[in-house]
């Protein structure tokens, strides 16, 4: 018999005895803290499917049996079949990947029809109001490294996913303004000693990447004459931050977290130079950026005011205005928007960054929201 056969037949055994004595020990459990058994519950109402559904999720929470040994057995999945979860992916050379973006990416779907309306409706909505809109999708990081993910993709001459390259091209021939960082990083990356754009343990972009994200969307932006640069003097502080990647944490399970270090990051905090003191929006700005958690990174959390939106003012030399929602950039973000109209006012520029997984699994879809 090998031993792959062995080692499965043990974990069924396992499991097996598992099964028998979960329910015993948590009864044995409730009477010693003179509860009444949680198993009576099935005698004292007529069981149907809703009943049962309820009794199963009150008895999977409160089993303290299966508390202490799930973070264990999740433990041994992951050491011995590499399975991270439903959220999380193994890549190579300890990456991580979020399941839903790499889903996002293999699986086939067509794009749907309702991405294009959302988007160029916003589009000639602000029009009307004179304001100009420039849509950021951010890539997947799959889409930028997919050698990371399978080292069969290594050397893939294409590393758009289809279906985002066709909403890509739809757009622009709809006349949307695009800023293709599919492009931006796939040209960068190819440079030698080039830094990694997006972070090993987590769903998002690096700081290098945040940093080059920035520069291209100002220089768009002033080189379109859309705005003109600005005369607000900012200092930049690096800042180290030390942490485990949202993915990683996805797995919930510390033991496999402390298999690993965290990940050391260097960011650049962007402070106010006549102040010291870190960046802030101006709800005045001319600018206004929409987005997720993309936005939120290094800006809203540690070390704050070092993301995307902060470093897009030290570009163009003059704050902005943003809101964020994480998830929430194809349609919460807009919904937000139209709750507070004023934010509009005096605004020449709307910047609409998304994640590129939202394009099939976006929050609330992509709905046609109207500006009062």
């Amino acid at each position: 018999m090998t031993t792959s056969r062995k080692l499965h037949i043990g974990l069924i055994a396992a499991f097996l005895v598992l099964i028998g004595v979960v329910a015993p020990s948590q009864i044995v459990w409730e009477l010693r803290d003179g509860e009444p058994p949680q198993i009576a519950e099935l005698f004292r109402q007529r069981p149907t499917r809703a009943t049962l559904r309820q009794f199963e999720g009150r008895l999977e929470s409160n089993c303290r049996l299966a508390q202490a040994l799930r973070p264990w057995v999740q433990y041994a999945r992951f050491v011995l079949f590499e399975d991270a979860g439903d959220k999380a992916i193994i890549g190579r050379s300890g990456w991580f990947f979020y399941r839903p973006a790499v889903q996002y990416l293999i699986e086939p779907s067509s794009p749907p029809d309702d991405v294009f309306s959302a988007i160029v409706s916003f589009r000639d909505d602000l029009a009307k109001r004179g304001i100009r809109l420039l849509v950021m999708p951010v890539p997947n990081k799959a889409s930028i490294y997919p050698e990371m993910l399978a080292a069969r993709a290594a050397g893939a001459s294409e590393p758009v996913n289809a279906k985002t390259r066709d909403v890509l091209t739809r757009l622009k021939k709809s006349g949307v303004e695009i800023v293709d960082l599919f492009e931006v990083y796939g040209k960068a990356r190819q440079a030698a000693g080039s830094p990694r754009y997006y972070l090993a343990q987590d769903s998002h972009w690096s700081p290098e990447g945040i940093r080059l994200a920035a520069e291209v969307v100002a220089r768009r932006l002033l080189d379109s004459s859309w705005v003109q640069k600005g005369s607000v003097k900012y200092e930049i502080k690096p800042v180290t931050v030390e942490r485990y990647g949202d993915v990683l944490r996805m797995i919930r399970v510390p033991q496999v977290e402390q298999l690993y270090q965290p990940q050391r990051m260097n960011c650049e905090q962007v402070l106010d130079a006549a102040t010291g003191q870190p960046y802030k929006d101006d709800p005045n700005s001319p600018v206004l950026v929409l987005g997720d958690s993309f936005l939120r990174i290094f800006e809203r959390d540690e070390p704050g005011s070092g993301g995307f939106v902060a470093h897009l003012a030290h570009n163009l030399g003059f704050d902005v205005t943003s809101i964020v929602n994480d998830g929430g950039a194809s349609t919460l973000v807009r919904q937000q928007l139209a709750s507070k109209p004023g934010l509009l006012k005096g605004k020449k520029v709307v910047v609409w960054e998304f994640v590129e997984r939202d394009i099939r699994f976006g929050t609330e879809g992509w709905q046609v929201i109207r500006l009062p």
